[in-house]
């Protein structure tokens, strides 16, 4: 009976894991469409003044 309650719980911790990476490569895959979008802006809005940054650091 332990044995069981010791494989559902892995279970459970696992699948949460799991589901845990998926939204993770969700949240990297629209932080790097945002980069890229910023990398295009900044190219098109760099004026004759040299190199522009499309952040604030």
């Amino acid at each position: 009976m332990l044995a069981l309650i010791l494989v559902l719980l892995l279970a459970v911790i696992l699948g949460g894991a799991g589901f845990a990476i998926h939204i993770l490569w969700w949240v990297a895959l629209a932080v790097l469409v945002l980069w890229l979008l910023g990398f295009v802006a900044r190219g098109s809005g760099a004026g004759a003044g040299g190199r522009s940054r499309w952040y604030r650091w």
